[in-house]
């Protein structure tokens, strides 16, 4: 049996994620991607659908999120008409993928449109109930959530509660969610991301063969220590905020090395260069810098935020980097600046005029 506790520290074991984000904000909101007859479906109008105006009545026969077959009883200009006998259900002209008349049986999706009316596509969705699937997100607005495409006009929304909670962990347009449906209180329908229990279903264990190996994947949970990444081989990866080589969403696509293979099958992971490879990469952007300047205010005693922000490494692998270039002889420390060798510098310039020259 595995052991489904959550990780978080570097070695895969500790505290969970930072929670959801419970306050609303205004920000990143994106236009809609159809205009008239259409802005019924996507865009600005989307997010009246879940304002606090007040729900017309609902049918407590149908749900949105169901399929189901019904005849069409009258037809209109703007759509068709689906009735039981009890309740009837407008299919609009735009979501009918063929001529219907009176009498025709129809399968259709059911969905609130824009104005919180149970409503009829023909169109089918991508993910449905009890299923889970990877959505694109198509839009971000910071005041609901994040929408997703679900294969119909109507986008699917991820509600904010179900977001990180810092904004910039969100999902951006074009990254990817792995999501079910479920409904709200008022029975409209919302993306809910899958949780971890779901993940570690759909996964599988890695072997100890993956040690080193580049994978990739789609971040899909965000939280203090690092991020876990879904990867495209069904492998659960842990990458450390220390092992990142920038800040990673909800969502993302991420390319990283497997930098430990755990005993219950999951990764650990780096986006980092091995040790061996990324001391050598350090070194020569440090050269590079002193080959320009000559010199730089910065040594083995400068802070670790000092370092990241000029260098974008840490500072173990500033140390390791200028350690090996003070073991080569090209460079020397005083006074709390770093220098390039007289004579280093002086060949450099040398190799520059005869490049000029040629």
């Amino acid at each position: 049996m595995r052991d489904k506790r959550q990780f978080g520290n570097r070695d895969g074991q500790g505290r969970g994620g930072r929670g959801v984000r419970s306050g609303g904000g205004s920000g990143r909101q994106q236009g809609g991607r159809f205009s008239s007859p259409r802005a019924g479906y996507r865009g600005d109008s989307r997010n009246a659908s879940f304002s606090e105006k007040t729900m017309p009545a609902q049918s407590t026969k149908y749900m949105a999120g169901t399929i189901v077959s019904l005849p069409v009883s009258r037809v209109e200009e703007y759509g068709y008409f689906l009735t039981d006998g009890d309740v009837e259900i407008l299919l609009h002209q735009n979501e009918a993928t063929d001529q219907l008349e009176v009498g025709d049986t129809v399968k259709v999706f059911l969905y609130h449109d824009h104005e919180n009316r149970l409503a009829a596509t023909m169109q089918m969705p991508l993910v449905r109930e009890d299923e889970y699937q990877w959505l694109d997100v198509v839009d971000v607005s910071t005041r609901v959530g994040v929408f997703l495409h679900n294969g119909i006009q109507k986008d699917l929304l991820v509600f904010k509660d179900d977001l990180p909670m810092q904004w910039e962990e969100w999902p951006q347009v074009g990254d990817k969610l792995l999501v079910t449906l479920k409904r709200d209180k008022h029975g409209r329908l919302l993306g809910e991301p899958a949780a971890e229990n779901v993940i570690w279903d759909l996964s599988r264990n890695a072997t100890s063969e993956m040690k080193n190996k580049w994978v990739e994947g789609i971040v899909y949970r965000v939280f203090m220590e690092g991020v876990f990444v879904f990867t495209d081989d069904k492998h659960i990866l842990f990458i450390h905020e220390d092992e990142m080589t920038e800040s990673l969403r909800m969502g993302q696509r991420v390319r990283a090395r497997v930098s430990y293979v755990r005993e219950d099958g999951r990764l650990n992971g780096s986006m980092q260069e091995r040790k061996e490879v990324r001391y050598g990469i350090d070194a020569q952007i440090l050269l590079g810098v002193l080959k320009e300047r000559g010199a730089m205010p910065y040594t083995d005693k400068s802070t670790p935020e000092e370092i990241k922000d000029r260098f974008n490494m840490s500072k173990a692998s500033f140390k390791r980097a200028m350690g090996k270039l003070m073991k080569e002889g090209l460079v020397e420390q005083a006074d709390g600046w770093t220098h390039l060798k007289k004579e280093v510098y002086m060949n450099h310039q040398r190799e520059l005029e005869e490049n000029m020259e040629s």
